[in-house]
């Protein structure tokens, strides 16, 4: 396996076309979409999951269009999918692939964590392919990168390393989440006096050199917008790391918490954003026909927003 450039590269690369260090979150639920939406999906022929799947994919395409021209790439929360079971999954599968078509790199939002021959099930089954009977080989997802949790250590982490290396594919491993309950475990002091979360970070910044780039590591971390001073503290430790930066917006946080974790030349950050752009056309008050055009506006509004952000630094 091989590819022309780096999953890092390759977003950077990407964030820099579209000067926008955003990420667009589709994690849909049916409430979420649009009475007519819904309505043309329920009058077609099908199963209530198949109408549900349908129904979704046909909201994500909308949005993904969009958004083209704005946002470099988009994260898909698997378990939004696997709710509906296979229909949900084909959604998913579909939503990939449109995306892929439309110039996004895509992220499986999946938090997946293993050891050995598991982990190395994991990479085909989410960012690579399976080879089936008679020599056939099949993509389940194909993305582009995936979440990963990385609490069980080394053995864990690095058949991913292995994959992306190879691949050309990227992760982002948990290092200080977004959620307010975070500290509990992550805010923890060992006995060399680093909190939970500072030797995670470590830890990535050390994976991280398995899978270079040209400037950063396809290994990046997750480091939630709530927490600006830890970001810019764990900037420090993983210079470089990409931030996947969950919290914006619907989760309450800000565009100046957001971008505290880019590193001094304003780089090395993406801003994830699910709720605040999938529901745009409710923050607006109108009847969802021109939702995926609510979208766009608050995908600008949100660029503008990092971006004076990153100029106030």
């Amino acid at each position: 396996m091989s590819a022309a450039k780096d999953f890092a590269t390759r977003l950077d690369e990407r964030i820099g076309a579209l000067d926008n260090p955003s990420l667009l979150g589709l994690d849909p639920r049916l409430d979420y979409l649009p009475e007519h939406l819904q309505a043309k999906a329920e009058a077609a022929d099908g199963s209530a999951p198949e109408k549900s799947a349908a129904a979704i994919l046909n909201f994500n395409c909308e949005i993904l269009e969009a958004l083209k021209d704005i946002v470099p790439a988009v994260k898909f929360q698997s378990a939004y999918y696997e709710a509906y079971g296979a229909p949900g999954k084909e959604c998913l599968r579909n939503s990939l692939k449109v995306a892929h078509q439309l110039g996004y790199l895509s992220i499986v939002d999946a938090k997946r964590n293993d050891i050995s021959s598991t982990a190395e099930a994991y990479c085909r089954a989410i960012l690579g392919q399976s080879e089936l009977l008679g020599g056939e080989r099949y993509t389940a997802l194909g993305a582009d990168a995936l979440t990963l949790n990385g609490y069980l250590g080394s053995d864990g982490i690095e058949p991913f390393l292995k994959y992306c290396r190879e691949a050309g594919k990227g992760c982002f491993i948990l290092v200080r989440t977004s959620n307010p309950s975070a500290g509990e475990l992550q805010d923890l002091i060992l006995e060399d006096g680093r909190r939970v979360y500072e030797a995670m970070g470590d830890l990535v910044a050390r994976w991280g050199t398995a899978v270079p780039g040209k400037t950063f590591s396809s290994v990046g971390a997750v480091v939630g917008a709530t927490w600006p001073r830890q970001a810019i503290a764990l900037r420090q430790r993983m210079p470089q790391q990409i931030f996947l930066i969950p919290g914006y917006g619907a989760q309450g946080g800000g565009a100046a918490d957001a971008v505290a974790g880019f590193n001094k030349e304003g780089r090395g950050g993406i801003v994830n954003a699910s709720r605040s752009l999938m529901l745009a056309w409710q923050k607006e008050g109108g009847s969802g026909h021109d939702f995926a055009a609510a979208s766009r506006r608050e995908a600008l509004r949100m660029r503008e927003d990092l971006s004076r952000a990153l100029s106030l630094r």
